[in-house]
């Protein structure tokens, strides 16, 4: 039994979820610094489960706003100088297709787009939800019943891998039982999705309160500027 695709390369993988990220995060804050969205990921614990290095953050909001996706704004805050980024029409339209991308594409042995996918839920409507989760749904499925249907006699497997085999079948049946519950909260109205009241709010103390402060002199800032 093997993935149903060949895995993309490890520098493919971390250069598709970093920009997924941080195209995602902008989106979040906006406007933003470059400091506070690394300070923000970092408090996400990104470096663990998205492979994504403190480093790059800079680097890749960079690439992004030279490429039109975001918006680079260099201002006067004060005493210093610094530069914000708000999102484009462009960078919008590559966020959403990427994240589709991620949600509607299982690979169980390459779990992270979908995991950063659905770390950037809230930014998607409810109808685009459900359709990303149907598609998924209806790929796990049909990744399945490819894999059935390329199933080789036992006895031409080495053991160790039919009990790899065995793995990966678990955790593809584990996966379909948890989309299938998920599906029916998204039905039902849970989660604040985009247009939505938030079904959450930071304790007292996050660094995000500040980052809300922040936010408002930037957005007059700009408006001045522009």
């Amino acid at each position: 039994m093997r993935p149903s695709s060949p895995a993309p390369t490890l520098h493919h993988m971390a250069a598709t979820e970093t920009r997924l990220l941080l195209l995602g995060t902008v989106m979040l804050f906006e406007p933003v610094n470059g400091y506070q969205l690394r300070r923000e990921l970092l408090s996400w614990q990104v470096e663990d489960w998205a492979h994504v290095n403190p480093g790059s953050i800079y680097s890749g909001l960079a690439t992004l706003a030279r490429q039109g996706n975001l918006a680079r704004h260099d201002l006067v805050d004060g005493s210093r100088e610094v530069a914000v980024y708000t999102s484009t029409p462009l960078g919008r339209r590559e966020f959403e297709k990427l994240w589709r991308a991620a949600v509607e594409t299982p690979d169980i042995l390459s779990p992270l787009p979908f995991h950063t996918g659905m770390a950037l839920m809230p930014l998607m409507s409810r109808t685009a939800v459900r359709e990303a989760l149907r598609a998924r749904l209806a790929n796990l499925d049909a990744n399945a019943r490819a894999q059935l249907a390329q199933e080789r006699p036992a006895e031409a497997v080495p053991p160790h891998v039919l009990v790899l085999a065995d793995l990966w079948m678990g955790m593809g049946q584990t996966e379909r039982e948890w989309l299938v519950n998920l599906m029916a909260r998204v039905d039902r109205g849970d989660f604040g999705l985009r247009g939505e009241p938030a079904d959450w709010e930071a304790p007292a103390d996050d660094p995000g309160w500040q980052m809300a402060n922040d936010r408002q002199r930037y957005l007059e800032l700009i408006s001045r500027k522009g």
